[in-house]
């Protein structure tokens, strides 16, 4: 599995995406059961609200080799602040139409 972390622009500076990245390693969480290697192709924020930047950011990642796009809990769960981003499904969907059907998606990471 090669993975493309979107993460949420806002919780930056209180957050180095350390928990993902380790659940990644490990396994653990929303990586549970991944039978496959996990390898990590880049890690980039949405850009800022409305997170229209995720779109290319995750395009480019797919050109770079990602299969996957799982985007942080910081956006679909809130953490750490417990505010989950009002436009997850939006930016989903738009990902999901520019890279195709083809690249799976996990909806959190921790």
């Amino acid at each position: 599995m090669k993975v493309g972390l979107i993460r949420c622009m806002q919780t930056e500076d209180h957050c180095p995406a350390t928990t993902c990245i380790k659940v990644m390693n490990t396994k653990t969480l929303a990586f549970e059961g991944v039978e496959e290697d996990i390898e990590l192709i880049g890690i980039n924020s949405c850009g800022g609200c409305p997170g229209k930047k995720a779109v290319s950011r995750a395009a480019e990642m797919v050109k770079r080799g990602a299969d996957t796009i799982a985007f942080g809990s910081c956006i679909t769960k809130g953490n750490p602040f417990d505010f989950p981003c009002p436009h997850a499904e939006k930016i989903k969907e738009a990902i999901r139409k520019k890279v195709g059907e083809s690249i799976r998606f996990i909806d959190y990471t921790h």
